[in-house]
């Protein structure tokens, strides 16, 4: 049975005309609307029939159970009434077989090597991620620039060429944090090697490539994301990049630290 609840503030503050949201608002709307209208968040994606899981009361989640392993073990997600678990259910219906494999991967660490107080190197990639990933589909010469924190190169010489780039946001803790913009919000970019023209194409890719060896050899870029053109009017001048604090210069190589 379908219950109804007051709905979640915080699922009222998604503006929805946000351009990291744009992949997202085609389904998300409606379902934030349900939710808005009472419905529990569990019950609207549920409703979208788009899941290879059933979202659940996060009271079902047993006393000193994993959450990843509750899930691989049952198909049943904990889902609590806000932000977070709303977003985390719709990249469950946007990449369902994406966000299995990392649950198979990250119910294979727990076998592996148990819950412990450290993660570990390969758990706690998978959980940055799942968390905060953001996948880009770019040429060449944009994700060496982003490699290399070059963020003169990257936008501003090749600024024209984020018209050829799509830059879309995996993680759910990073769609959460980004309900309210702050300059300094930096994702995990993880760099798409493939020619990809649709999410349930990257869908496949990602689910086919993944794995906890590549995931824990930290593959990964940092990038604040209010810096890609055309998602923030601030970043259309040059001194927005200024700021050392948030668009960090390089750590020096090994090398660069040692005596001639």
């Amino acid at each position: 049975m379908i219950k109804l609840q007051q709905s979640p503030v915080d699922i009222a503050a998604i503006n929805w005309d946000a351009p990291w949201l744009q992949p997202w608002r085609a389904v998300g709307e409606g379902l934030a609307a349900q939710i808005n209208g009472g419905l529990s968040v569990a019950d609207a994606l549920n409703a979208a029939q788009r899941a290879p899981v059933r979202f659940v009361p996060q009271a079902e989640l047993p006393a000193g159970m994993a959450y990843e392993q509750h899930i691989f073990e049952t198909g049943r997600v904990p889902t609590r009434d806000g932000l977070h678990d709303f977003f985390n259910g719709l990249c469950w219906l946007h990449f369902p077989l994406a966000k299995q494999k990392l649950n198979q991967l990250q119910a294979e660490q727990i076998a592996q090597i148990g819950i412990q107080p450290v993660r570990g190197a390969a758990r706690d990639a998978l959980t940055v991620f799942d968390e905060n990933a953001a996948l880009l589909v770019a040429p060449e010469p944009l994700w060496q620039a982003l490699q290399a924190k070059d963020w003169e190169t990257l936008f501003g010489r090749l600024r024209p060429l984020w018209a050829q780039a799509s830059l879309l946001l995996f993680g759910h803790a990073l769609l959460e944090k980004l309900i309210y913009p702050r300059k300094p919000i930096t994702a995990h970019v993880f760099v798409v090697q493939a020619a990809i023209e649709s999410i349930a194409e990257l869908d496949v890719w990602l689910a086919q490539t993944l794995s906890a060896p590549l995931l824990a050899s930290k593959p990964f870029a940092h990038l604040p994301v209010l810096g890609v053109p055309g998602w923030w009017p601030d970043n259309e001048t040059p001194a927005f990049y200024a700021d050392a604090s948030v668009f960090r210069a390089p750590r020096p190589s090994a090398g660069a630290l040692q005596s001639p």
